[in-house]
């Protein structure tokens, strides 16, 4: 049997309060609250925080591919997906790549990881913007999603896909010319009238297909970028239809049906059946059902425990700063050089997959890895040692208001890992006033910074949640 083997979400710390918008605007806004990347983070970095949270699980394989999906990419021309696969510390055998740019390519990706041969790690990740006051702003959010498919002789499969439909039109509904940070909509009235036809005929097809009804469907996740069809289609799915969170965390884009799937295999029984129906460009649909094996799957996080320990502060000024809508006086320091690529190839390890160097003779660790040990003064006589799911203890730090950030002031942090090595690291996710010694952190790959075009990925320390 072929099927989800395992899973995870990511939902940012941040979330911005819709009223926010209309207090400082006059228009926008609505109630509830969207999820928001935090200025360290993109789709690549959010992608990473999924992948490790559906790889982290107990007995969790190693996937033999990667694929990427996101409408939002940090780089064009070069692929995002390998530096998800460094970040993982995966093999170089390990096949990685990107799927298109589209809200459908996160369908698609899952789609083709499903019926990839051996494991395969489908991540689909969204940054969603929108003009300040518009629809979009407001009703948009943040997150990634990552499912990781496999056989039974990989690990036991707790989903199985028993069938589905797709249906494709070309129309013009939501479109983005390259190099816009905003998206267009047509008329909804128009979307909804090309949107209809094709979902009902694709679901009376998936569940055609599935050898079920409607009435057999425990779960229906019904999502998209067109709200109104969305609307009309709940009927369809009755007391089955899940709440699609997007009062919590904004509709999602291209990682939407990934984080909703997560949000119910988190509290899904064996035997359950789910119907996944996704709108973008056509409508893609897909049933599953539950295995015994679901009963002893445990997440890392789920969805719910993500939403709940958010940070519903943030200052509208600062999202727009964070989005590149508002200037602000940058610090007094010079701005930060492009990192050079050589250099990055030669520390990859270190820079991506946070690998340190482990002294044979003594055990002490350094980070970053040397080659002559602190300790009785070996050399070369190191085994490498991964430190990004090692959680540490804040041995001292530091609030530097001088240092360049898109959000001052910056939280320097001497940390002691647990099991040994010790590491100044930049903090991420946390109040300066709250930040004390004895704190417990854990590591998040974050963008430090970017100049010159060129995105400087690195880890930095986040409070473990209570």
């Amino acid at each position: 049997m072929r099927g989800i083997i395992g899973y995870g979400a990511y939902v940012p710390y941040y979330r911005l309060d819709r009223a926010k918008i209309s207090a400082a605007m006059g228009s926008g806004g609505g109630r509830g609250t969207r999820a928001v990347a935090s200025f360290d983070e993109d789709t690549t970095t959010m992608g990473v925080e999924a992948a490790r949270n559906a790889l982290r699980v107990e007995g969790a394989p190693a996937p033999s591919t990667v694929l990427f999906a996101t409408t939002n990419p940090a780089y064009l021309d070069k692929t995002n997906a390998t530096a998800i696969h460094a970040a993982l510390d995966l093999p170089q055998d390990v096949f990685a790549a990107d799927m298109g740019g589209a809200a459908r390519s996160g369908t698609a990706t899952i789609m083709a990881a499903a019926n990839w041969r051996g494991t395969a790690l489908a991540v689909v990740s969204d940054l969603r913007t929108g003009q300040p006051t518009g629809a979009d702003e407001s009703a948009h959010g943040d997150g990634a999603a990552a499912v990781l498919f496999g056989d039974d002789e990989d690990a036991p499969v707790i989903a199985e896909f028993i069938g589905g439909a797709s249906a494709t039109g070309e129309f013009l509904d939501r479109y983005r010319q390259p190099g816009d940070n905003f998206s267009r909509q047509w008329e909804e009235r128009f979307g909804e009238h090309a949107y209809l036809p094709l979902a009902h005929d694709a679901i009376e097809r998936g569940l055609k297909n599935a050898n079920i009804e409607m009435a057999d469907v425990d779960a229906a996740i019904i999502t998209g970028l067109h709200a109104r069809t969305i609307r009309g289609l709940s009927r369809v799915a009755g007391e089955a239809l899940v709440d699609d969170l997007t009062g919590v965390i904004g509709n999602t884009g291209a990682a939407h049906t990934g984080i909703l799937l997560a949000s119910v295999l988190d509290n899904a029984s064996p035997g359950q059946t789910i119907l996944l129906v996704t709108l973008a460009d056509g409508v893609d649909v897909g049933v599953l059902r539950t295995t015994d094996a679901i009963a002893n799957y445990q997440p890392l996080a789920t969805v719910q425990q993500m939403i709940d320990r958010g940070n519903d502060t943030l200052d509208y000024t600062k999202y727009l700063t964070w989005r590149g809508f508002l200037d602000r006086e940058p610090p007094r320091r010079p701005d930060p050089e492009r990192p050079a690529g050589p250099p990055a190839l030669r520390g990859e390890d270190w820079k991506y997959a946070l690998v340190g160097s482990r002294d044979r003779s003594s055990g002490a660790i350094h980070m970053p890895p040397m080659r002559v040990s602190m300790v009785g003064g070996a050399v070369d006589d190191m085994e490498r040692i991964r430190m990004a799911d090692t959680p540490a203890t804040i041995a001292t730090f530091t609030v530097d208001r001088l240092a360049f950030s898109l959000s001052p002031p910056v939280v320097a942090a001497v940390i002691d890992y647990d099991g040994g090595g010790r590491f100044q690291s930049e903090m991420t996710d946390v109040d300066p006033a709250e930040v004390k010694i004895g704190d417990r952190v854990e590591m998040t790959f974050r963008r430090l910074f970017t100049a010159q075009g060129v995105h400087n990925y690195f880890w930095k320390a986040r409070p473990i949640s209570s």
